[in-house]
Parts: C-alpha cells; sequence; structure tokens
C-alpha cells in the first residue's frame, strides 16, 4: 500500500493533467496498469502465482502493458500513456522514474538469470525508447525518445540515438558536454 500511495503521489508532481488523487485513481490507464502489476506481486509472494499471472493477462488486454510480475518497480514510479510499455522479469526500475508510452525495458536474448535492465532513480524514459540487456542506467538520466540502450549509462547522463549515445549533464554549468 505504501507504494501505490507513493506512486499517486508520484502522479501529482509529475503529471500536468492530475487534478487530484481521484482523478488518477479513476481515470489514469498508467496509474491503472502500475496498480495491477503492484497487485500481481502480492500474489506472487504470497505463492499465489496463477493469479499473478491472471492480472498480468488482464494487464495486457486492458491497458497493452506488459509488466511481469517478477519486475521490481519501487513506488514513486509513473507510467505516463502506458500503451505498449514492456518491463521484464528481471528487470528494476528505482523511485521517481518517468516513463513515457512504448517503452521496452527487455533482454537481448533468451538467456536464463538476468537478462533485462536496472533503471536508477530519478530517470525519465522517452517515448519509444528501448533498454535492452542486463545493463544499469545511472540516477538522474534521461533517455530520449526512440533511443536504444545497449551499454551502461553513467548517471546524470542524456542518452540519445540508435544506438544510444551518452552525453554527460553538468549541473554545475547547466549543459551538456
Amino acid at each position: 500500500m505504501i507504494d501505490i500511495s507513493m506512486d499517486i503521489d508520484a502522479y501529482l508532481e509529475k503529471d500536468p493533467t492530475a487534478s487530484g488523487k481521484w482523478h488518477i485513481i479513476l481515470f489514469s490507464a498508467g496509474f491503472h496498469g502500475l496498480l495491477l502489476y503492484r497487485i500481481s506481486t502480492l500474489f506472487r509472494k504470497n505463492k499465489l502465482g496463477f493469479l499473478a499471472r491472471g492480472l498480468h493477462y488482464v494487464s495486457r488486454i486492458l491497458y497493452s502493458m506488459d509488466i511481469h510480475p517478477s519486475a521490481r518497480i519501487e513506488g514513486g514510479v509513473v507510467i505516463d500513456h502506458g500503451v505498449g510499455v514492456v518491463i521484464g522479469s528481471t528487470a528494476s526500475v528505482g523511485t521517481g522514474t518517468l516513463i513515457y508510452q512504448g517503452v521496452t525495458l527487455g533482454s537481448k536474448n533468451v538467456m536464463k538469470g538476468k537478462r533485462h535492465p536496472d533503471i536508477g532513480r530519478n530517470v525519465v524514459l522517452g517515448a519509444g525508447a528501448k533498454i535492452l540487456g542486463p545493463i544499469y542506467v545511472g540516477d538522474n538520466s534521461k533517455v530520449g525518445a526512440n533511443s536504444v540502450v545497449l551499454e551502461h549509462v553513467p548517471q546524470d547522463s542524456l542518452v540519445t540515438g540508435i544506438p544510444g549515445r551518452v552525453h554527460r549533464i553538468s549541473e554545475r554549468l547547466g549543459s551538456r558536454q
């Protein structure tokens, strides 16, 4: 429940169309998909895998979001326009992260074990971005729309292009380097 409360607070902070908690709860499809993920993880942790997979399926049908119940998503995450979002089973997402439509946190192959990315805190993943493989995107970084990221990204970076090219962001100067 704490994660859900953090999610609602994050939506209020980051979604300019959110006019209040009830607006998010009733009308935000991204929040609905995230909520179904949170409930499915509770089922999975309580050894009710069948129900977890069932909710996962419902989320895919209703919201076109494929968030695996085994993924780890901290509270305070916002999925804006969630259609097409895919988050793989070994992926993790840090608090404060903003995910736009069409983002994939996927694998590059079908190996066993860790195969999906870890996303730090306060990261922005632009529309259509693909982050693939067991890599890390550092805190406070931004991945541009439709970028394809295949290598680790340091914190405070901007990634753009196919394949993604890292540009460091200088906080002191307020400019890209």
